[in-house]
């Protein structure tokens, strides 16, 4: 008579803040999740405004609701097993403490933390009580980014050589307007502008293309709506590798919502423009150079639905909660994704000093182990 199976550990997790990303993005994943595999329950939430925690119950309506976090976690860690943190960055640090003091993993929007010396004190406290530390890097979850991904492992274009990632957005990303509509445009709540909130995407995907972390950075960046703003809202900057540069440019005053990538290798070239990619790869004939038809290229184009037009990127996450669950299940504490969020800080930090210097490249340390 064969065993039977156990069925899986059902995590208990309290989600604190419930903005646009906890009600669009996180808890639909959430209750699809539970509703399939049984192993993930939203027991409890936390918000500072009272429109939001109604609307909470509306969709959790078995979730107790607390209007500060520390009471949800005096009152509820001793049946939570993480909690899940989408407040503005400006507080991710401090709840994330908390959390972990009250022996609990942390699931964290990015970015993980507003300085690089918050980020050092998370990661090394994750260690010291030994609980996952697993930010919310969803963009490796979009189905053409790990499309590029299988490209790359393939070596079907070879030694990757050069990046360009260019992300493009005609405003910045609103908040609700139960609270504060704007506030990724207010450096007290957000930590900066568009490359503290979206340079993170930018810069892990990097890493993992290149293969490596960078060593130099130098950046610039402009905000064309200071009368308003103390935030930027368009940022270019370059990353040395030890393999090439990666050049990305983000801007909040565009006149598109588009992602377009480029990734050059020795032998081919990836090209994505949101859900289009398109793989190049040399074929090599005869003749003393391309304008005589030494090289020619064979095309590959493909259409892959990633639904980037959609902020709540909701078909993204449940992916990257199997690699949070399965960070606690191997007690990977600081794992890559921990990882590549503290260099990410790191570039941001950087580049915010390098514009002020005069676009200065500016040296990246790329050893975290003897910081923990």
């Amino acid at each position: 008579m064969g065993q039977l199976l156990s069925a899986p550990k059902r995590l208990k997790g309290a989600i604190i803040g419930f903005g646009f990303i906890s009600e669009k993005g996180h808890v639909p994943a959430y209750l699809q999740r539970d509703q399939i595999h049984s192993d993930v329950e939203i027991v409890a939430v936390a918000d500072i405004c009272e429109a939001r925690l109604a609307l909470a119950k509306d969709l959790l309506p078995q979730a107790n609701l607390y209007k500060d976090y520390l009471y949800l976690l005096k009152a509820e860690s001793s049946r939570l097993d993480f909690v899940d943190i989408c407040t503005p960055p400006s507080d991710h640090a401090r709840i994330a403490h908390a959390a972990f003091e009250c022996g609990l993993h942390v699931l964290c929007e990015k970015p993980l933390t507003t300085t690089l010396e918050e980020a050092q004190a998370l990661l090394k406290h994750a260690v010291q009580v030994k609980k996952v530390l697993y930010p919310c890097h969803n963009y490796k979850h979009a189905p053409v980014v790990l499309a590029i991904r299988d490209i790359l492992s393939s070596q079907r274009i070879g030694k990757i050589r050069s990046l360009t990632l260019n992300t493009y957005r005609n405003t910045h990303a609103k908040g609700v307007t139960e609270w504060n509509t704007h506030w990724r445009r207010e450096k007290k709540l957000s930590g900066g502008g568009i490359a503290m909130d979206h340079g993170s995407h930018t810069f892990y995907l990097t890493f993992d293309w290149m293969g490596a972390y960078p060593h130099a950075v130098t950046a610039k960046m402009i905000n064309l709506d200071s009368d308003r703003y103390d935030t930027e809202d368009n940022f270019t900057a370059v990353l040395s590798f030890p393999n090439g540069l990666a050049h990305t440019h983000l801007s909040w005053t565009a006149g598109v919502r588009k992602v377009i990538y480029t990734v050059q290798g020795e032998k081919g070239s990836i090209t994505v423009d949101d859900d289009e990619l398109q793989v190049a790869v040399m074929q090599k004939t005869q003749g003393p150079d391309v304008a005589q038809g030494a090289v020619t290229w064979t095309v590959e184009k493909r259409s892959i639905v990633s639904n980037w037009m959609d902020a709540s990127h909701v078909s993204w996450f449940n992916s990257l909660f199997d690699q949070f669950k399965k960070a606690i299940d191997d007690h990977d504490y600081v794992g890559k994704e921990a990882r590549d969020a503290y260099y990410c800080i790191q570039i941001i930090s950087k580049s915010y000093q390098s514009a002020q210097e005069g676009c200065r490249e500016l040296p990246l340390s790329t050893s975290i182990q003897s910081l923990l």
